[in-house]
C-alpha cells in the first residue's frame, strides 16, 4: 500500500535520516498535492475568500433529528447484508437478544465512530466551517474532525485506511456532493454492521426547501464485498444557530466498576 504524504514525513523524521534532518532548523515539506495545478486549491487560499459568500449559510451547530408522530412513517429498513457480513451481524443480534438488548463490552479504548457514524450521532451536536477549496466538520463527540476537499484534487490513489477516509466533495448549486472512500473497515456503517474496504459513501446535503433551519443528507452505501445492493438513507438535521461546541474526554471522571478479575463492563 503507498503510504500518504504525511506518514512518509514522519517515518522521515522517526528514522532521523536525509539531509533535511542532519541540518538543524530546516523543515520538512509535503509533496504538492496530485491532481492540481501549482499554486492552485486549498493550500493557496488568497484571492477565493469572497466565493465564500456564495454559499449557502450553514452557521451554527447542528443536531440528528428523527421523525416522530403521526405521519412520520417507519423507520427505514437495514441494509442488505451478504457473506459472511451477514453471518456476523445475525450472531450479534442473537447476542443482544440473549442480553435483553443490552450490548455488553468488557473493554473500550475510546475510539471513535468515524463515517459513518460522525454524521449521524443524536444526542451530539457538530458543526461546519467553510474555507476555501475545504469544507470542515466539526464532530462534539470524541472531538472529531472531517476533511471534505472542494478543490477539484482527486481522490488519493491508495488512501491508508482511517476513522473519517478520503473525502472529496463539489458543490452543485446550495448542495454539497461529497464522495468518501478509505474508510478502516473495523467501523461500522451502524450497530453490529461491518463493512470491507471498498465501501465507498456518497453524500447529498443541503438545506430543506422549506424550512431554513433543517439540513438533509442523503447518503448512499456501495460496497460490493458486504451489500447485496447499494443501501440509501435520509438522515436530518436541526440548527442551533446560536449553539457552541462543548469538549468531549472519553474517559475523564470514569466511574465504570470493577470487579474482583480486574475486569468492568461498558453497556
Amino acid at each position: 500500500m503507498a503510504w500518504s504524504g504525511k506518514a512518509a514525513l514522519i517515518a522521515l523524521l522517526m528514522a532521523g535520516a536525509g539531509a533535511a534532518s542532519a541540518q538543524p532548523g530546516a523543515v520538512v515539506t509535503s509533496d504538492p498535492i496530485k491532481g492540481l495545478a501549482q499554486g492552485t486549491g486549498a493550500p493557496f487560499p488568497k484571492g477565493h475568500q469572497a466565493a465564500l459568500d456564495a454559499l449557502p449559510d450553514w452557521g451554527g451547530i447542528w443536531f440528528v433529528v428523527f421523525p416522530r408522530g403521526p405521519g412520520a412513517g417507519a423507520p427505514p429498513p437495514p441494509p442488505r447484508l451478504k457473506g459472511k457480513y451477514k453471518d456476523d451481524y445475525e450472531a450479534w443480534r442473537k447476542a443482544l437478544a440473549a442480553s435483553n438488548g443490552v450490548e455488553k463490552k468488557t473493554s473500550s479504548n475510546c475510539s471513535p465512530p468515524g463515517m459513518p457514524g460522525i454524521m449521524q450521532i443524536p444526542q451530539y451536536p457538530f458543526e461546519f466551517l467553510f474555507t476555501p477549496g475545504r469544507v470542515t466538520i466539526n464532530q462534539e463527540a470524541w472531538m472529531q474532525t472531517r476533511k471534505i476537499w472542494t478543490d477539484g484534487r482527486p481522490h488519493q490513489e491508495d488512501p491508508d485506511p482511517s476513522f473519517m477516509g478520503d473525502s472529496i466533495g463539489h458543490w452543485e448549486g446550495g448542495t454539497l456532493v461529497v464522495d468518501t472512500i478509505g474508510i478502516n473497515a473495523g467501523l461500522q456503517l451502524q450497530a453490529g454492521m461491518a463493512h470491507s474496504d471498498k465501501l465507498k459513501i456518497t453524500e447529498r446535503i443541503h438545506l430543506s426547501t422549506s424550512d431554513p433551519d433543517v439540513l438533509i443528507n442523503e447518503m448512499t452505501y456501495t460496497d460490493p464485498d458486504a451489500l447485496e445492493e447499494p443501501y440509501t438513507k435520509t438522515v436530518t438535521y436541526h440548527r442551533d444557530r446560536y449553539g457552541a461546541l462543548l469538549e468531549f474526554e472519553c474517559s475523564e471522571n470514569d466511574r465504570n466498576p470493577v470487579d474482583e478479575k480486574g475486569d468492568t463492563q461498558f453497556n
